[in-house]
């Protein structure tokens, strides 16, 4: 690298199985302007507080990262997620660059809220474009005044960047949380379906069962959760959102 980016790091985790395809190492970004009511990490939300985060160098982070190396089986890599890891795009770029250099598959978890076409931010999305094998984009809520309510803020602009994603050939899992009486609606999954439909590299549809596990965050940072008496969803529950959604693979 020819200078060193620095990145707000909330954690890492040396195997996930989870966010992208074969054992991976997950870089989880501090910071996210979205405040999604059912949020499971909080904590990450706020990117000003010194305490919440690990100052760290591309360099350092991707060092050890490849300690891991021989456990990337079956297309395994690296997944950078959140908080939203399109508030550090520099650093994002700087890590995917040096790992697409040493051949490791690359993934990007986000929810999409930073996207814009205006400048600057535009110009380096498309170069991290270059350098990212896979995008695990989280579309919480078709409707737009319902997804201001989940979370705080329109979703034009995520919407828009699936469709540029799209467009230039990106491969993309697509994922929804289902909150009973919040996201479950017929009308949004079948929405979801519909706009699902019309993208391009959409390899696969995951439907995330809502849970409490992070609910005693919420009660540690002294936020008031608004979903205190939803219960997760059964699994009759879930199989009925899949079937709505539909798989695209």
């Amino acid at each position: 690298m020819t200078r060193e980016i620095m990145g707000k790091i909330h954690s890492t985790e040396s195997f996930g199985a989870v966010d992208g395809p074969g054992v991976r190492f997950i870089i989880f970004l501090q910071g996210c302007h979205m405040r999604c009511r059912y949020c499971h990490n909080p904590e990450t939300w706020k990117s000003n507080e010194e305490e919440e985060y690990t100052l760290r160098s591309a360099e350092d982070v991707l060092k050890e990262a490849l300690r891991y190396r021989s456990y990337w089986k079956n297309g395994g890599g690296i997944t950078i997620s959140g908080g939203e890891a399109l508030l550090q795009m520099d650093f994002v770029l700087a890590v995917f660059s040096s790992a697409k250099e040493k051949g490791i598959h690359t993934a990007l978890d986000t929810a999409g809220n930073p996207f814009t076409e205006e400048e600057p931010f535009f110009s380096t999305f498309k170069r991290l474009c270059a350098v990212t094998d896979l995008f695990i984009l989280d579309l919480k809520e078709m409707d737009e005044e319902k997804h201001k309510q989940l979370t705080g803020f329109s979703n034009k602009n995520i919407l828009a960047m699936a469709r540029y994603l799209s467009d230039h050939g990106k491969h993309m899992w697509i994922r929804h949380v289902l909150v009973p009486g919040l996201t479950d609606e017929e009308s949004g999954l079948t929405a979801l379906h519909d706009f699902i439909a019309t993208l391009h590299g959409v390899d696969r549809v995951e439907v995330l069962p809502y849970h409490v596990l992070g609910v005693p965050e919420w009660e540690k940072l002294n936020l008031p959760y608004t979903l205190e008496h939803v219960k997760p969803p059964t699994p009759e529950e879930v199989a009925r959102a899949e079937k709505l959604i539909g798989t695209f693979a």
